[in-house]
């Protein structure tokens, strides 16, 4: 099927609403063809205008007397990105978070419920902590010698006029342990501030407007730091067409909501009594208490939810299921050009195929990546003797083949306020909390400068930061698919002496944002199955970032756990590659022939799914109404089988099987080689009944748990996850031929042997024959 988007297909991560005169010199400029609804109404008002009513209207009742419930959200400072207590240290240390507001919210209350705890030693008086958000004072915590050192609990109050749309809540301690001369950055002078406080907001509602310019918005917000819970609402029962739309959407609006994860509740011809919700209508289907006039073409509008006039809905409509799709698609990837109520599209220009690991979110494999493309500029600079770490996250393609690398090369630059004496001062380098190395940073003598002191002068005026540069490469092992690179700034605090040691905050270091870091120089090949790869980054569905060598395998009928399931596992995998997947196949399983040469998601609750039964010899795991089936390792068996390369690295199937009824609603992953395509991949999501999906979905979205999915099969019981060991029948990707052969030969030693045995065989004939001529050559010399 043709799949389109409109001209204006790069969408930003974060975008500010264009503004109607903008808006239409972008499109005249980038997107000529694309229509917004305000121009088409012009040009046929009578036939493509769409008319909503929400209860409230048809009653008559003014949007005054709508009601604005206010509700009262709390996040521990954990959630807003402390992952450790906050360390407030020296006689100003400071620490903190970031959190935001929706922009269709207004806080009404605030308050902070700390638990802190702090040093016996400091002086009442002159001590203290303050609570400050955006900089301004919210309040101020005394800190009574009779309290010191015992963990204590209080709750502050902030004033809703200091919380703005982006906001930073700050822990300040002031801190004195004597009245006489002192050391700054003195042992005693700390307080603790747990990571488990938590920040209390009462939210009231605030009525926006409908207009597509502010997409995703309400949808997704950006400064939500909530999951995202956004129905999908179908009108009538949904077809394939509707379902790869409704995929797109599901994909899109996870990759926005990114870190904090996202569901999508399914709804057939019922709108929610709360929130905002998606609706999918095909013809003239559309849920109850929506009245939509007669479709010109593919159609996107924004109107009010009728159950809550707080809310809204996004109507992606079409009048078959081509136009459908081209609505969606025009959402996904050209939201940025739509603005008004309503938009019909009238041309939209072909969707360029995407190439293998092109996905936006990971990592370029094709060429050095510079840090200034994964990282703002400004963050790459930090400043203070006790800075805050500069982070560079990115996500690798989980295949990479590192076997005899030295690991990922790293071109790192960077820049620094040079010490006044040589110290101990460094810069430090982890790795997603693994330490790597450590940089010192140098000192420059201009009182008495040596030949390298003059040098540097030379070249570095005083009062410049010094250029330095490092290439290292970091082992493959160490990172993960999430991977981030930490810098530290240590400054070496120099005692010298009573009533001399005065903190100048006149330090700087930064990291140059064309540093690089370059994958360009690994194969892709990975040993299959491996679930690990899949929890973490999708694959191998997502090597294609638009999934169109992929197909979801829906039961014969479906409930509405398995519309959701798709919908959420769709998000899933929005979010590890940043692109909506517009080319995804939904097809039934009476369908095989459409899997040839693609990658399968096979979903199936209870009995509804019949290649569940078709594909049983194959799967590790086969589940049918009230019994399972598994296939089990014997790798706890072949400790002592060293020498044998398919024993040792897993690769034979599982020799073992049990067998056994039970009524139960966990939930199964299983993964294992195509039964249609050689090569290609099955992951079988799989339960007894319709909460078994439910739970599987949980397990991916929460963090804690996705670590835990790994091997061929992943059983799924709550908020526990048990996995068994990989059984890895076959290989994906490929490998250069003479890599694969010194491969191939590394994982056959008694083969390696032969050939060893066979090339000295050779050699040695090879040598007597030589001999062997010579000597008659010489016999017929002496003739």
């Amino acid at each position: 099927m043709t799949q389109h988007h409109t001209a204006l297909s790069q969408r930003p991560a974060h975008r500010v609403p264009l503004q109607p005169v903008i808006l239409a010199i972008a499109l005249m400029l980038a997107a000529p063809g694309l229509q917004t609804a305000q121009a088409a109404t012009k040009a046929k008002a009578s036939s493509s205008r769409i008319i909503t009513e929400t209860a409230a209207e048809a009653a008559g009742e003014a949007p005054s007397q709508r009601n604005n419930s206010a509700r009262t959200v709390s996040f521990s400072l954990k959630q807003l990105g402390a992952l450790f207590p906050l360390q407030l240290r020296g006689i100003r240390g400071n620490s903190g978070v970031t959190f935001s507001i929706r922009a269709d919210q207004v806080v009404t209350g605030a308050k902070l419920k700390i638990n802190y705890a702090y040093s016996p030693a400091l002086i009442p008086q002159l001590s203290h902590i303050n609570v400050m958000v955006n900089e301004q004072v919210a309040a101020t915590i005394p800190v009574p010698t009779e309290q010191a050192g015992q963990n204590l609990q209080r709750e502050i109050l902030i004033p809703p006029r200091l919380v703005t749309e982006f906001n930073r809540l700050n822990l300040e301690l002031i801190g004195h342990y004597t009245r006489d001369c002192e050391d700054p950055a003195h042992s005693s002078l700390w307080a603790n501030v747990g990571n488990d406080s938590t920040l209390e907001l009462t939210l009231t509602p605030v009525a926006q407007a409908n207009d597509l310019a502010l997409l995703p918005q309400p949808f997704f917000d950006r400064r939500d730091a909530l999951p995202l819970n956004l129905p999908m609402v179908f009108a009538g029962a949904p077809n394939s067409a509707s379902l790869e739309a409704a995929g797109a959407l599901s994909s899109w609006f996870g990759a926005l909501a990114g870190y904090r994860g996202a569901r999508f509740p399914a709804l057939v011809d019922q709108i929610p009594a709360q929130g905002n919700a998606i609706v999918l209508a095909l013809g003239n289907q559309v849920p109850g208490g929506l009245n939509v006039a007669a479709l010109q073409g593919p159609t996107v509008a924004m109107v009010p939810n009728p159950n809550d006039p707080n809310a809204k809905l996004l109507l992606v409509m079409g009048r078959d299921a081509k136009e459908l799709k081209i609505a969606a698609n025009a959402v996904a990837v050209g939201s940025p050009a739509l603005s008004g109520p309503v938009a019909t599209i009238t041309n939209l220009s072909e969707i360029k195929p995407r190439k293998p690991y092109d996905a936006p979110n990971w990592l370029a494999s094709d060429r050095p990546v510079k840090f200034g493309e994964l990282a703002l500029e400004d963050n790459l600079n930090v400043a203070g003797y006790s800075p805050d770490l500069i982070r560079v996250n990115f996500h690798l393609p989980p295949d990479l083949f590192g076997w005899r690398s030295k690991g990922i090369p790293v071109d790192l630059k960077y820049r620094y306020t040079p010490r006044p004496n040589t110290d101990k001062s460094t810069l430090n380098i982890n790795a997603n909390q693994q330490f790597l190395r450590s940089l010192p940073l140098l000192a420059i003598n201009h009182e008495a400068p040596s030949a390298v002191d003059r040098l540097v002068n030379a070249v570095v005026p005083a009062g410049e930061l010094i250029p330095a540069r490092e290439q290292f490469h970091i082992p493959l092992f160490k990172l993960p698919a999430q991977t981030q690179l930490q810098f530290h700034y240590f400054h070496d605090m120099i005692k010298q002496g009573a009533c001399k040691d005065v903190v100048l905050d006149n330090v700087r270091g930064t990291v140059e944002p064309d540093s690089t870091v370059d994958i360009s120089g690994f194969s892709h090949f990975l040993a299959m199955p491996d679930l690990a790869a899949f929890s973490n980054s999708g694959f191998p569905f997502t090597r294609m970032a638009d999934l169109s060598e992929t197909a979801v395998v829906l039961p014969e009928k479906p409930s509405l756990n398995d519309y959701s399931s798709y919908l959420s596992l769709l998000g899933v995998f929005g979010r590890s590659t940043g692109y909506p997947a517009t080319a995804v196949s939904v097809i039934g399983p009476k369908q095989v022939e459409a899997l040839a040469g693609k990658d399968v998601v096979l979903i199936g609750s209870g009995n509804n799914q019949p290649l569940l039964t078709q594909w049983a010899d194959a799967s590790p795991v086969g589940i049918q109404a009230g019994s399972r089936r598994f296939k089990l390792s014997d790798f706890a068996y072949r400790v002592f089988s060293w020498w044998d390369p398919s024993q040792r690295d897993g690769a034979k199937p599982g020799r073992n099987q049990v067998a056994f009824t039970a009524d139960s609603t966990d939930g199964v992953i299983a993964g294992f080689e195509s039964p249609v395509t050689p090569g290609r991949s099955v992951v079988q999501l799989s339960s007894n009944n319709p909460e078994g999906m439910t739970q599987i979905i949980e397990a991916l979205l929460d963090p804690d748990l996705v670590k835990e999915v790994q091997g061929s099969t992943s059983v799924v019981r709550g908020k526990q996850v048990d996995s068994l060991v990989a059984e890895q029948t076959y290989w994906v990707g490929r490998l250069d031929p003479l890599t694969w052969v010194q491969w191939y030969l590394s994982r056959s030693p008694l083969l390696l042997l032969a050939l060893g045995i066979v090339a000295a065989l050779l050699i040695g004939v090879l040598l007597y024959l030589s001999l062997r001529a010579r000597a008659k050559a010489r016999l017929k010399n002496k003739d």
